[in-house]
């Protein structure tokens, strides 16, 4: 969460003297594990702070994800039925889905 505050406040200093039409896309949730409670309450912490601004796929924790870029390559190359793979095809879709 404050790693998230850091970057609002970044960008309110990039709108304020570079550019005003900046904006945030999305925030993405990543490395989720929903079994764990920390998850829940940080998820749920960042939807109620910026409801209209987290993406509706979330990238779960995975150790394949973690591995890929030891090897040089992307998961989809990596891990190609792994849950993080399908969890980023997935946001790509959204973004597109959003941006139409």
């Amino acid at each position: 969460m404050e790693g998230l505050s850091q970057l609002i406040n970044t960008i309110k200093v990039v709108k304020r003297h570079h550019n005003a039409d900046l904006d945030i896309e999305g925030i993405l949730m990543t490395m989720c594990d929903t079994r764990l409670n920390l998850t829940k309450q940080v998820m749920a912490e960042v939807k109620n702070n910026f409801p209209d601004k987290v993406f509706k796929t979330t990238i779960p924790r995975s150790v394949k994800l973690s591995e890929a870029p030891g090897f040089g390559k992307p998961v989809m190359y990596f891990s190609k039925f792994n849950k993080g793979n399908w969890a980023y095809k997935a946001l790509a879709k959204e973004i597109i889905k959003n941006n139409k």
